[in-house]
């Protein structure tokens, strides 16, 4: 609890997609830091998910971040301190089957949790999180900084930019002001571990096959994405909103969260890697026409690491390692070692001096 300088402990916390996979691991992480939070979002949409396997003892909403009335009276029950909104239409494929919706969540939603927050006089510190695909994709061989230009091709990819250029208007025509909120923006490369089952997302459809005992099919074996394990976004996440927390007006800005050059890794690599681990993991390309997506993305994230003090703590091969490890824990014997996961990074990251893990 003592992580990230206690600047969690005892604060009203407010979470969006609290019941997704990167907002479940993220609530696990507040409880364990003493936040009293309240999370916000539509109900899981898989059976099985990590948010009901987690059952933490928490103030739980199920609510559409696109009613602005609904979600305008949550802050005005909760009055957050602080702000995480990860709530979103995550998945590039399912922006293609329903761009309308996407845009709706991942725009106006955006923008119904700013208004909330301008209207909340609790609200100290947001966090908004985006997307590394939120750039105009170049298929550049070096990493996209945070003032390079935004695009996307895909609803998704565009809709996430779009998200930036709302964050950034209302950062510019209501937060300068003394007394408001100081509001930040992450984007993170591809993360990785236990309890996702999203479709059309690698890992997932992995492990899928895997329970059926069927041969994954695969669409593009060459991309490459900044893989990470979920974890190592959270804490780049958590160390911002400890920057805001403490008043530090100069962070309210977008912030990359991604892994070194080694991380970036293609898709065939991560599959071959995964097969060592796990020996019964198998597939095969697709040979059909394919939706476009991009095949290269490497995100620069030197500004994390010299401003905020952040690095990653697992190399790629401990990530994948440690998401083997939580999806054979659960399929063989039906056990959720997220806890346990959270411990040893911890661990890891108070071994390595990490500045949010020995700060006291």
């Amino acid at each position: 609890m003592n992580m990230f300088s206690g600047a969690y402990r005892d604060r009203r916390v407010l979470l969006t997609g609290h019941t997704g996979f990167k907002g479940s691991w993220l609530a696990l992480w507040l409880s364990r830091l003493g936040a009293s939070f309240t999370g916000i979002s539509l109900p899981p949409e898989t059976k099985p998910n990590h948010w009901e396997l987690l059952n933490l003892p928490m103030d739980s909403r199920y609510i559409d971040i696109c009613d602005a009335r609904a979600v305008q009276k949550a802050f005005v029950e909760i009055k957050p301190e602080v702000v995480f909104h990860l709530g979103a239409q995550a998945l590039v494929r399912k922006s293609y089957d329903d761009p309308l919706a996407t845009w709706e969540t991942n725009v106006l939603g955006t923008a119904n949790i700013l208004e909330a927050c301008r209207n909340t006089p609790s609200v100290k510190a947001i966090i908004v999180v985006t997307t590394d695909k939120c750039y105009e994709n170049r298929e550049w061989i070096w990493g996209y900084r945070e003032n390079d230009s935004l695009g996307g091709h895909d609803p998704y990819s565009a809709s996430k930019a779009a998200a930036e250029l709302v964050v950034q208007s209302y950062r510019r025509s209501f937060f300068l002001q003394a007394d408001s909120p100081f509001l930040a923006t992450a984007r993170a490369g591809n993360v990785i571990g236990g309890g996702d089952w999203a479709a059309d997302r690698l890992i997932p459809d992995l492990i899928r096959s895997v329970h059926a005992s069927k041969t994954l099919e695969i669409r593009s074996p060459n991309a490459t994405r900044p893989w990470q394990h979920v974890l190592e976004s959270l804490s780049g996440y958590l160390l911002l909103g400890q920057a805001l927390i403490n008043g530090k007006r100069e962070f309210s800005d977008a912030w990359n969260f991604g892994p070194d050059i080694t991380g970036n890794r293609s898709v065939s690599w991560v599959l071959n890697y995964m097969k060592t681990e796990w020996g019964a993991l198998n597939w095969e390309v697709e040979e059909s026409a394919q939706l476009h997506e991009a095949t290269l993305l490497y995100l620069d994230s030197t500004k994390a690491r010299q401003k905020l003090g952040w690095t990653p703590v697992w190399t790629i091969e401990t990530g994948l390692s440690k998401t083997a490890q939580w999806y054979r824990r659960f399929m063989e014997g039906n056990s959720v070692i997220s806890d346990q996961q959270l411990d040893e990074y911890l661990r890891d990251a108070t071994d390595k001096e990490l500045i949010w893990a020995t700060s006291k």
